[in-house]
């Protein structure tokens, strides 16, 4: 057969148009031989390879094995083929084309596989470093965290902004600014307030939407102020400013029916809502500062009415009437703020400590730094100084240094940290209760994010499986009953409720407080 088609071949092409056409060859397998041979002679080499995950012989179309099989060799020979020479050629083709399959696997490898955490160690091993006892940074006074809260439009902001102008934290260049603009826009009694409400949006709505961050310094401790929002819309980031709090100074409006408005006659006010919030993050010490006394002529007698009415609320909320100062005083006209009172409608009949002696005097913040490394992301943000990956936030307990290791959890990766500072000033170390800003490096900014938490690398935070939450339920229109299902309107949350039980001397409604089961695949922030 060969020979017949190279004579046609020659005869019928001429010399142009001729191809070197290659006769087939009958002696050599052909590739769907050689695939059949090696899928065949597959199955009985990877039954010797423990640990793979290889497709069954179920899922196969079963054949008969050649090898052992003598009809198969005689068709072999029948075309012209030897089948001790085939095997022999293919032999090693088909071990490689076998090596090949047996390393296939139906596993899926994911895109974004997370980093590898070490293996924690219990924290009952943790030793504080030496540093951390006693730092080069001990000249410097003790930080307090201090959150100002209270309803919308009691006088929070410009109480801040008096109190920093009276303390020489506000140039009188800065103060005139803000005097004039206020004046032109028709809003000169926001003069103050704009010392801390410095977006476009807050001074034209005439509220406070952020947290705005200020610092001054007493006798005993450099404070950290932290203006709150008092709007119910932005309760969110009122918490955000309260988690980091060590004190509080809750600021009443005592004008009439603010106070009453504060106190939710018609609802639930934020002045409830604000109380009971910054006792939920373990804030102990409390600052009740009764504002806007010259709108009732320094009245006693309102004062006390408002003592007595938020007293009781208070009271039940947890605090100690021993850690609760009571100061009435006047932002807008300055009274009773840095100085005793001047005013002899108010210095009358008040006695006590004006707003920073009661600042001045709160009890010293507790600081851990027997245990590992814990701080919670405020914020990220991106300084020049800083660099492309900053964070800031509040130690909680342990200590940091620079050129140190921290895991950021959850994301299990490792940074290094190159700035820490604080009020514009550069640390060396920082501690527990300190409120920092870090710059880090080494770490993708994708793995930073607010609500992660900054460990030491050897002692990382727990990861939950399951969460369990205690719900304080201040108006609610329909009893909650357990196995009632509840589920979030702005995100995938669901909760079941579990049981529900009243809470002594708490405010009364059907359910004071509920316990709620979370899933865990449902474990997104509340």
């Amino acid at each position: 057969m060969q020979a017949s088609l190279g004579t046609l071949h020659k005869t019928f092409m001429t010399h142009k148009q001729r191809h070197n056409i290659v006769p087939f060859k009958f002696d050599i397998p052909s590739p769907d031989d050689m695939v059949s041979i090696g899928l065949k002679s597959s199955r009985h080499l990877r039954k010797d390879i423990p640990g793979k995950m290889v497709m069954g012989d179920d899922d196969l179309v079963a054949e008969k094995d050649t090898s052992t099989d003598p009809s198969s060799s005689v068709k072999l020979d029948e075309l012209g083929g030897n089948s001790s020479s085939v095997a022999a050629n293919t032999r090693n083709e088909t071990l490689i084309l076998d090596n090949e399959l047996q390393h296939l696997s139906l596993e899926r490898k994911p895109k974004n596989s997370k980093a590898k955490i070490k293996k924690p160690v219990p924290v009952s091993q943790y030793k504080p470093e030496p540093w951390m006892l006693q730092g080069e940074d001990q000249e410097m006074p003790r930080q307090l965290n201090l959150a100002i809260v209270g309803h919308v439009d009691s006088g929070k902001s410009t109480l801040c902004g008096r109190l920093l102008h009276a303390l020489g934290r506000i140039s009188k260049k800065q103060m005139h600014k803000n005097e004039k603009e206020a004046k032109e826009k028709g809003k000169g009694s926001f003069a103050y307030a704009w010392a801390m409400d410095e977006s476009a949006d807050e001074r034209a709505r005439g509220i406070t939407m952020n947290v705005g961050v200020a610092y001054f310094d007493t006798k005993n401790y450099q404070v950290v102020m932290l203006d709150s929002p008092g709007h119910k819309d932005f309760v969110p980031n009122m918490i955000s400013g309260v988690t980091q709090a060590d004190a509080a100074v809750l600021v009443v409006d005592a004008s009439l029916g603010s106070f009453e408005s504060g106190m939710g006659v018609n609802g639930v006010g934020q002045t409830k809502e604000h109380s009971q919030l910054i006792r939920s993050f373990g804030v102990e010490n409390l600052i009740v500062a009764v504002n806007k006394m010259d709108s009732v002529e320094y009245s006693a007698e309102r004062f006390n009415y408002v003592k007595s009415q938020l007293g009781i609320f208070l009271r039940s909320c947890g605090y100690k009437e021993s850690a609760i100062t009571w100061v009435p005083l006047s932002a807008m006209e300055n009274e009773n703020l840095v100085t005793a009172a001047s005013d002899t409608r108010l210095s009358s009949w008040f006695h006590g400590t004006c707003l920073l002696e009661a600042i001045d005097s709160s009890a010293a913040p507790h600081r851990d730094v027997s245990k590992p490394l814990r701080l919670p992301i405020c914020d990220v943000i991106s300084s020049h100084v800083l660099g492309q990956v900053a964070v800031c936030g509040k130690v909680v307990c342990g200590a940091i240094r620079s050129d140190s290791k921290v895991l950021v959890m959850p994301s299990g990766e490792l940074a290094t940290v190159k700035i820490i500072e604080r009020d514009s000033s550069r640390l060396s170390s920082a501690r527990a209760g300190d409120n920092i800003a870090i710059g880090l490096q080494g770490i993708d900014p994708i793995h930073v994010m607010s609500g992660g938490v900054l460990c030491h690398p050897d002692y990382p935070v727990s990861v939950a499986s399951s969460l369990e939450l205690k719900i304080l339920v201040l108006d609610i229109t329909v009893p909650i009953l357990p196995g009632l299902q509840v589920c979030s309107s702005n995100q995938p949350l669901t909760m079941h409720c579990e049981r529900t039980h009243r809470v002594t001397n708490a405010v009364p409604s059907p359910n004071a407080l509920t316990c709620w089961s979370l899933p865990a695949q449902n474990s997104s922030p509340v």
